[in-house]
């Protein structure tokens, strides 16, 4: 009577524990689709998350004439920057700190120069200013870069001193890219502080700060690398 007492309670404690081991199954298998659903749930949230970031920086329609002038005259400052690097990026023997310089010039200011482009399209203003068109706007230098109508944009390179840049070999090249793009950072931080001071675009002030942030700093890279070379 004990052994047939004892088979059954055996019988009763397997079936109990494949009872367990089948909800146990089911509770796992049913957990995955929340698991699923909560990592769609994740993908949903960083989708959401970019998507203001990019409409961030979509250019609002609103603006006045300083945002235009700033625009525009931006522009034909940037290409010029680009150039002179570009002029140094191509010479033999560069100082491998110059050229670190000149390769940030051209990536930073290459896709300004597509922005404010944009901003002008959004506004429907043209993306480049006619001859004359800076009349009063004389920040003081008087070289114009060989550009028509931009004579009176301060840091702006003259055509000979483009030739100059391009002549010049070693040390002399470096020096000349320092002393150049120094003055000419100078010149656009001049027309970035007129635009945060006049300027109602929100995306062309914005603009104008990080031009002035960026190449302040970058002037005093280009200090450090003259007394370096000057030694």
């Amino acid at each position: 009577m004990k052994r047939s007492t004892t088979l059954t309670t055996l019988a009763l404690a397997s079936a109990l524990a494949l009872a367990g081991c089948g909800t146990s199954g089911e509770e796992t298998s049913g957990e995955a689709p929340e698991a699923t659903t909560s990592a769609a749930g994740a993908g949903n949230t960083d989708t959401a998350t970019a998507t203001p970031s990019g409409s961030a920086q979509a250019v609002t329609e609103e603006h006045n004439d300083a945002d235009t002038m700033f625009a525009q005259m931006m522009i034909p400052h940037h290409e010029q920057a680009v150039q002179m690097s570009e002029v140094m990026l191509a010479k033999d023997d560069l100082d491998p700190d110059v050229e670190e310089l000149a390769n940030k010039v051209v990536a930073a200011q290459g896709p300004e120069i597509d922005q404010l482009k944009n901003m002008l399209e959004t506004w429907g203003e043209p993306t480049s200013m006619e001859s004359g068109g800076m009349e009063g706007m004389d920040h003081g230098s008087g070289s114009g870069g060989g550009m028509e109508g931009m004579e009176g944009m301060e840091g702006m390179m003259t055509e000979e001193q483009m030739q100059e840049l391009e002549a010049a070999e070693g040390t002399e090249a470096a020096e000349m890219y320092l002393t150049m793009m120094t003055a000419h950072h100078r010149g656009a931080i001049d027309m970035a502080q007129d635009e945060v001071a006049n300027g109602q675009n929100p995306q062309a002030i914005e603009m104008a700060q990080k031009v002035i942030e960026d190449q302040e700093a970058e002037i005093q890279e280009m200090d450090r690398l003259l007394q370096q070379i000057q030694g």
